[in-house]
């Protein structure tokens, strides 16, 4: 925990009132001189979490063969933005390359955009990713026109987020405030009409004590990519852990040495997620003029792009020891007791584009 932030959060509260979770998530994510991800490198063993491009090679690398895949669908352009948001340490990437270039024509059409607000992370990226020569932006708005494929990989999960809490009558929004020892606490606001708009219509005739969360900034991502898709070709995966179908229930977590702790104990020193609601981000995409395909479950879609044929041929070639390694990583990937059903993926496409690899109906099912 970081004093300093802690006694900015504790000052603007003392200001302004109790804070949204999505304000309270923003602050401690993201402060620039104290938040969490401008001052360590969260990814990896020595850090807080693992992502699946540090568990296996094998997922940069299809989604690169997805990525051609579609770009021959879409005519072969050239050339083509390719953007990645929150790229991480560049290791999806730089699998993804490498995967690309045995399509030469379509890795001489990329044009590499990374949308990063850390400046550690665009550090790594940068020694990982520096002979790409890519770009980087801080938000997608700086993404240049053109045809564009785009990549999240647990992006979304990191947004900010609010939470409602079921009433008697009404919704509740819960806040993060100071208690009588000026320690941050949650607390619920007064029940609202306003308040229960915000909660998707599918839930507001929840029980009373039942919780829901939005993710105002994943909306809005989703719509503007919808908007984009509808007016320029385009397309976007999104790969994350979340639910098939709006749902109530507390997900807001936080992450430090790969433990749960408490999300109002450090702010600026761990990690802050909640799980995607995939039904109100296709939701909002749609109705920006995109067309959504899934979600499927990661063990879905990565089989059907070829994730054991692909680590039969690595293991063929490999030692012993390098082969279970191999093995172990897949394992992770697609079991279901592991990561294959708890994440999900999205796409994201023009509606003139055909049904992109991996979501035929029968999929993740």
């Amino acid at each position: 925990m970081t004093t300093n932030l802690v006694d900015k959060i504790a000052r603007r509260i003392r200001a302004e009132g109790p804070l949204t979770g999505a304000a309270y998530m923003a602050m401690a994510l993201h402060d620039p001189v104290s938040g969490y991800y401008a001052t360590r490198g969260p990814i990896g063993a020595a850090g807080d979490f693992l992502t699946a491009p540090e568990i296996s090679q094998i997922f940069g690398e299809l989604i690169g063969l997805w990525c051609a895949d579609l770009w021959q669908q879409i005519g072969w352009p050239d050339p083509l933005i390719l953007a990645e948001l929150g790229p991480g340490r560049g290791v999806l990437m730089s699998d993804f390359l490498r995967a690309a270039s045995t399509v030469p024509e379509f890795r001489r059409a990329l044009r590499l955009c990374l949308v990063e607000a850390s400046p550690i992370l665009r550090a790594e990226q940068e020694r990982h990713l520096g002979e790409a020569q890519p770009r980087w932006v801080k938000g997608i708005d700086e993404l240049p026109d053109g045809t564009i494929i785009l990549i999240a990989n647990e992006f979304l999960d990191a947004l900010p987020i609010r939470q409602f809490v079921r009433g008697s009558a009404y919704w509740r929004e819960r806040m993060v405030a100071l208690d009588c020892d000026g320690t941050l606490a949650f607390v619920d606001g007064p029940e609202s009409p306003a308040v229960t708009l915000l909660v998707p219509a599918s839930l507001r005739d929840s029980q009373p004590g039942a919780i829901a969360e939005i993710c105002p900034a994943a909306l809005g991502l989703a719509s503007a990519l919808g908007a984009r898709f509808a007016r320029q070709v385009g397309a976007a995966l999104f790969i994350d852990y979340g639910h098939f179908a709006s749902a109530t229930g507390a997900t807001l977590r936080a992450v430090s040495q790969h433990r749960t702790v408490s999300a109002l104990a450090a702010p600026g020193a761990a990690d802050l997620s909640a799980d995607v609601d995939f039904d109100a981000f296709a939701e909002a995409a749609r109705a920006g003029g995109a067309t959504a395909y899934g979600p499927v479950t990661q063990a879905g879609f990565f089989t059907a792009l070829g994730a054991e044929l692909r680590l039969a041929q690595l293991c063929a070639r490999a030692a012993p020891e390098q082969r279970q390694e191999l093995e172990s990583g897949v394992k992770r990937l697609l079991h279901r007791d592991e990561m294959g059903e708890r994440f999900k993926v999205m796409a994201l496409a023009s509606p003139r584009l055909a049904m992109p690899a991996g979501f035929a109906a029968d999929v993740g099912s």
